[in-house]
């Protein structure tokens, strides 16, 4: 709670929001003059981008508690990684949720009110002002879908209730959090690895300049990728765990088992459509093409529960905790295992593993970011600065190192450093 005894500002406080694919964090600068990020999950200031339909109650949990009612077996629709159909036509397609017809956009919208809701909560006061965040490019090599991405994020805001929204790039906002904390000129490359997007931005940054609002001048250089955290949670769990469903399984013929069903069940966005009565019979008359029934039956298993999500989850959660220890972490699917079928066995996911699967999703990554330094006209960077929460991914940061071996790699605040950064934006902005 922001102070009580606070002189009134003469303009509006602008909240800072980050809407990410995987979570999303907020922040404003106070009557205080002082950031404030605001802890939108108990005392966490990140809340996954995830609403829970719980199908007996009828009611609609959000972030952590949703991602706790599906993995706790509620029975219900989890909806994730909403931000990867920004652009697309999906957007206003309509999705059944408890019996009801609900267009996907205005399921963002749902989730803009709660965020908004949780952040008045924290202030005590009505927000109506936003500095939006953006991805370089929501969509790449296309920017009549990349506007319209920006145009649906906008409006989704305005119908949440805020009244004057605004954007800046994620990478910049984030590099106006790290200049906070640098004591002289630096040259950095802002990494702003994210759940749906890879984005950089070569800029000097200067103490002694930001209160200018208007630092055009010292942005050098940005680029940005379509690849993220989620991505690299698909590449982990169709390397780890989908061949224990059958993916490349040689099957009759001599032929791979038909693959759609295990790419849709290990992309957020794209799962509950292997749930679907036309993909379920499609999945069960795959049978004829397993040589080995007892992956066919794991994969009907695994559809009938819809634990798609459970899965992806288990791999999110064994990634995170091999890029923490830099040792092996197993993917817990204890959830599949009961007397009625064949033990599954634990897969691990390594440091070397995780190299291996993503090797090519990390050099594409690596490369932009490369491209960028070389777009600014530097040679070289002072900083590599390492922000998102996909950043502490240990092959990435040991490819990042690798390719700018004279810059200094600093982690910042995975989760919480670009919203901070909107917020001192958004506060420049209206001054």
């Amino acid at each position: 709670m922001l102070p009580e005894n606070a002189a009134p500002q003469a303009t509006p406080p602008v909240l800072g929001i980050d809407f990410g694919t995987s979570n999303s964090a907020a922040a404003l600068i106070g009557a205080d003059g002082q950031l404030h990020v605001v802890p939108l999950n108990g005392t966490r200031s990140e809340m996954p981008t995830a609403l829970f339909f719980a199908s007996e109650t009828h009611t609609v949990a959000f972030g952590r508690d949703a991602m706790q009612a599906y993995l706790a077996g509620t029975e219900g629709r989890l909806l994730r990684s909403l931000k990867s159909l920004l652009g697309t036509r999906l957007m206003d397609e309509y999705t059944a949720v408890n019996g009801q017809s609900i267009r996907f956009f205005d399921i963002v919208v749902l989730f803009f009110k709660e965020l908004k809701a949780r952040c008045e909560a924290h202030v005590g006061h009505p927000v109506t002002h936003a500095m939006l965040g953006r991805p370089v490019h929501f969509v790449d090599d296309n920017p009549e879908r990349d506007a319209l991405a920006q145009d649906t994020l906008g409006r989704a805001a305005l119908e949440a209730g805020f009244t004057h929204i605004a954007f800046q790039l994620e990478p910049i906002a984030a590099a106006f959090d790290f200049e906070q904390r640098v004591a002289t000129e630096t040259t950095a490359l802002v990494v702003d690895i994210g759940g749906g997007t890879s984005d950089f931005t070569v800029i000097r940054l200067n103490p002694a300049r930001s209160h200018v609002a208007d630092r055009s001048g010292d942005i050098l250089a940005t680029t940005g990728v379509h690849i993220g955290g989620t991505d690299f949670d698909r590449l982990l769990d169709l390397a780890s765990v989908m061949p224990l469903l059958g993916y490349k399984h040689i099957g009759t013929g001599g032929r791979p088992v038909p693959n759609s069903v295990f790419f849709d069940l290990s992309t957020w966005h794209l799962i509950h459509q292997a749930y679907t009565r036309k993909a379920l019979h499609f999945a069960k008359e795959l049978w004829t093409d397993f040589t080995d029934q007892t992956l066919h039956a794991r994969l009907m298993e695994v559809l009938d529960g819809e634990h798609g999500h459970r899965i992806l989850a288990s791999v999110e959660s064994a990634k995170i905790a091999c890029s923490v220890s830099h040792a092996d972490a197993l993917v817990d699917l204890d959830f599949l295992n009961h007397p009625a079928t064949p033990t599954i066995p634990p897969p691990t996911i390594s440091v070397d593993g995780m190299a291996q699967a993503l090797q090519q999703a990390l050099g594409q990554v690596v490369q932009c970011a490369c491209d960028c330094v070389q777009a600014s006209g530097l040679p070289t960077v002072d900083v590599v600065y390492l922000t998102g929460g996909s950043s502490a991914l240990a092959p990435l940061m040991e490819a990042l190192q690798a390719a700018m071996p004279g810059a200094k790699l600093v982690a910042g605040d995975r989760f919480g450093g670009v919203a901070a950064g909107l917020a001192y934006a958004g506060a420049l902005h209206h001054a």
